[in-house]
């Protein structure tokens, strides 16, 4: 079972394989960092499309040989996702990845219904594989950053997504936390009825094998002190794997707040897609951008 980040690199290094990424709108010191730090693994090749003389500025400022890389100029950033996504659709590259690009132009070009990566039929949706310090595994949180209010049908999606991935790392049998703010059924919070019908599911097999519980709070998804405490009989005890949140607004500042305050990092990557394709917010570290090079290259 891989429980951090640095052993799931390990776990990519040992398949002995190198896929080319695509970097839509690349002038980003971040993105480039962390691109240069993949490719010196021997993970990826890289194309950056984007402005080529501020990414050989920006080469030139961190000391990084942009030869290395293919370069693909580009003026508009709306052009350069569009590009990253043909080329990774074609076959040109086996990964996308957005650079400085907005969220909405690079998901419009992933969602194109002729040159986009969408699998038909499928729910576009996101996870992330969280370190926290302070917590003993690696944690699985969904949706942080497509959707705003998953349906019924989302949800399902979300889940199936998340234990995949999970299962991905070697956990076998993944414990996945319905996350609200109280473990209490309440009319109040309208996605307890969409997770009674989940947890029925569950029952009768239509997930693959995980333990699944909910509505449960943080605490008695992640603390087994908290679980003693408040005497809750339920199977992710305090040691949930996956956590599923009911809002982009909940799951969102959740995932943020542990990157800023609590050291975390992480590799997320978008889901229902034919290839990986990696989004992240511009803000995001470098290490955590090699990460989610690293995910992209495991899930490939």
């Amino acid at each position: 079972m891989i429980r951090t980040l640095d052993q799931m690199v390990e776990k990519v290094l040992s398949f002995h394989r190198k896929h080319r990424i695509a970097v839509a709108w690349a002038q980003d010191a971040n993105t480039i960092g962390a691109i240069h730090k993949a490719a010196s693994y021997g993970l990826i090749d890289a194309i950056l499309i984007g402005q080529q003389a501020e990414i050989k500025n920006i080469c030139r400022r961190a000391g990084i040989d942009y030869s290395l890389f293919s370069l693909v100029d580009s003026p508009d950033e709306s052009e350069a996702a569009s590009l990253a996504i043909r080329m990774t659709r074609s076959g040109d590259a086996d990964i996308a990845m957005k650079g400085l690009v907005g969220t909405d132009k690079f998901l419009k070009a992933v969602l194109d219904k002729k040159d986009g990566l969408m699998i038909p039929g499928a729910v576009l949706s996101y996870v992330c594989a969280v370190q926290i310090p302070l917590y003993h595994k690696l944690l699985f949180i969904t949706d942080t950053a497509v959707i705003p209010v998953p349906s019924l049908e989302q949800k399902i999606a979300m889940a199936n997504y998340a234990l995949e991935m999970a299962r991905r790392f070697g956990i076998r049998k993944p414990r996945i936390a319905l996350v609200s703010a109280t473990e209490k059924p309440s009319r109040h919070f309208i996605s307890n009825s969409d997770y009674s019908v989940m947890m029925k599911m569950a029952r009768e097999g239509h997930f693959a094998e995980c333990l699944m519980d909910g509505p449960l709070d943080i605490f008695l998804a992640c603390d087994k002190k908290s679980v003693e405490i408040k005497r809750v009989e339920t199977p992710v005890n305090g040691e949930a794997d996956i956590l599923l949140f009911p809002s982009l607004e909940s799951s969102n500042p959740f995932y943020k707040g542990l990157m800023l305050f609590a050291g975390g990092e992480l590799a997320g990557l978008i889901r229902g897609t034919e290839k990986p394709v990696i989004v992240m917010s511009r803000s995001e570290s470098e290490m955590s951008k090699f990460y989610c090079i690293a995910l992209a290259c495991l899930m490939a």
